[in-house]
């Protein structure tokens, strides 16, 4: 079955000035791919700055890639804003960080949520697209009474609220979560979560999850896809990734969950920051922050492969499948 999402060796690099005047290229996306399944999820957890919302932005198509290739439902996903652009970007939607900043403070929710439908010439007639908005609105869990309200005047929850009737009123198949819950409190951020695993049930859209929750990552996610630097260093499904990460940094993530079971786990600190994307170290990115580096880690930069209990490791130190193995995952 052919995945509806597929990026192979997806890259974004901006050219930048270092203080001697040098250029160099920055490598905000480097080498990325995964593929996701309609009706599933994909949870991208890493450190901020690790690429997650440029990788975000690349597979809609908001930015256009340096090299790789992006197919959604079997159609190349480009950054050309063109006919074709448009027809694809019906199909794939985004929900924002940050809801008051994703919402326009002049005009009244309702009309926000109406106005996809206006751009995209859908739904004839301003009382059949208010009707269809009104709906939606009931069924993300808002009262018919706040559709004439402004966002200043709806709780950081009702504005997530809205923002996501908005990306849903033009029927996605593939929804973009960037950090979604990470402006709202733990109750809100909880009927949020919740909200989206309900609507997934009952309309069988595929999310591309990104958070810095790992609970929650693991809560939503049919598959987690751990980034670093820019790369993808780990992936696998978020029961074996999360109870026996095989990444030394997939490791130090995991250990900072709190638990409420003590001396279960002990915390790893690691050291220093990440390194500058501009200067990547030589061999491995991690080894400089790794406690496990070995010789081979600074000298040769490793690969993400299969490993031996199935899941995706760019580590020397994690065994690997062996052939038979590999073919069948």
């Amino acid at each position: 079955m052919n995945p509806l999402l597929r990026v192979d060796d997806l890259a974004r690099h901006y050219p930048v000035a270092t203080a001697t005047g040098q250029k160099r290229m920055l490598h905000a996306v480097d080498g990325v791919s995964f593929s996701l399944a309609a009706g599933k999820t994909l949870g991208l957890v890493g450190e901020s700055g690790c690429g997650k919302s440029t990788t975000a932005r690349l597979v809609l198509g908001v930015l256009p890639a340096t090299c790789g290739r992006i197919t959604f439902a079997g159609a190349e996903v480009s950054a050309t804003r063109d006919r074709h652009w448009r027809a694809l970007r019906r199909r794939m939607q985004l929900v924002h960080q940050d809801p008051l900043a994703a919402l326009d403070r002049r005009l009244p929710v309702g009309e926000q949520i109406v106005e996809p439908l206006v751009i995209h010439g859908l739904e004839a007639g301003a009382e059949a697209r208010r009707q269809k908005a009104l709906q939606l609105f009931e069924a993300v869990g808002l009262r018919p009474d706040l559709f004439e309200r402004y966002p200043h005047e709806l709780s950081g929850g009702q504005r997530q609220r809205v923002v996501l009737a908005r990306a849903l009123i033009l029927g996605p198949e593939l929804l973009v979560c960037d950090e979604p819950i990470s402006a709202l409190d733990v109750s809100v951020a909880a009927q949020v979560i919740n909200l989206l695993q309900d609507l997934q049930g009952r309309l069988g859209m595929a999310y591309l999850f990104i958070s810095h929750d790992l609970k929650v990552v693991r809560q939503i996610a049919d598959e987690v896809a751990v980034m670093y630097l820019g790369r993808i260093v780990e992936q696998g499904p978020p029961e074996a990734l999360f109870h026996a990460p095989a990444h030394p940094y997939t490791e130090a993530l995991v250990s900072a969950v709190p638990t409420l079971q003590r001396g279960t786990r002990e915390r790893i600190i690691l050291r220093g920051d990440p390194p500058n994307p501009v200067d990547r170290p030589a061999g491995c990115a991690f080894h400089p922050r790794c406690p496990r580096a070995v010789a081979r880690c600074r000298e040769e930069e490793p690969v993400l492969r299969p490993a031996s209990d199935g899941r995706l490791a760019a580590c020397h130190l994690v065994p690997l499948a062996t052939d038979a193995q590999a073919a069948a995952a």
